[in-house]
């Protein structure tokens, strides 16, 4: 019988875990029975409690946040705050319980900031940008991945120099040369003109 497939989990901002209550009432440590299997492993015992909860936290997240991305996301980051705390976590009688209330947790504060950014954008109007625009390069930047599509807008629109670029986007010069060099090219694919190479 194949075992489930193990979580690989990104780090993440810490989160208190959440107080006592019936799910959490400390369990003797006797080793979980899933049909005829007996696991013992504590390692072992994630993984069937990931295979088992991770789908139905996910949904409960995604009627939260309404989106798929995002709803993946905030699940990972749940059972991340399970796998820190797992030591103790793993003694409560219903562990998917504690799970799930993080995750839903921060789903409510993810939809809580979404609402109040949508709120702000009504609300506040975009400062004019310098200079004559044209439409066609500003809707290909916003194709461009986040870093790229940052490095492009302070360089091209706010004519910062490499050194203040790499220092707000935390990365060092050369990296931002080579953000530069990928967004023109692909901004050149995407308004079928020549790459020209003038990073700074």
């Amino acid at each position: 019988m194949n075992s489930p497939p193990r979580l690989s989990l990104r780090p993440t901002a810490g989160l208190a875990a959440p107080g006592a209550s019936e799910e959490n009432r400390p369990r003797s440590r006797e080793p979980v029975v899933r049909g005829a299997m007996l696991v013992a492993d504590a390692d072992l015992q994630f993984d069937w409690l990931f295979a088992d909860e991770f789908p139905a936290v996910m949904r409960t997240v995604y009627l939260i946040v309404h989106d798929p991305g995002r709803a993946e996301d905030i699940t990972q980051d749940a059972f991340v705050q399970l796998l820190r705390h797992w030591k103790k976590v793993s003694r409560y009688d219903r562990p998917g319980a504690w799970v799930r209330r993080v995750a839903i947790r921060l789903a409510v504060e993810a939809a809580r900031r979404e609402r109040a950014r949508a709120l702000l954008e009504r609300n506040v109007d975009p400062p004019p940008i310098r200079g004559p625009v044209d439409v066609d390069v500003m809707r290909a930047v916003r194709q461009l991945p986040g870093m790229q599509r940052a490095a492009v807008v302070l360089c091209y629109f706010e004519d910062l120099p490499p050194s203040e670029i790499a220092n707000i986007l935390r990365c060092s010069e050369a990296t931002v040369r080579v953000h530069l060099h990928r967004a023109r090219k692909r901004l050149a694919e995407l308004l079928g003109e020549e790459v020209i190479e003038d990073v700074p």
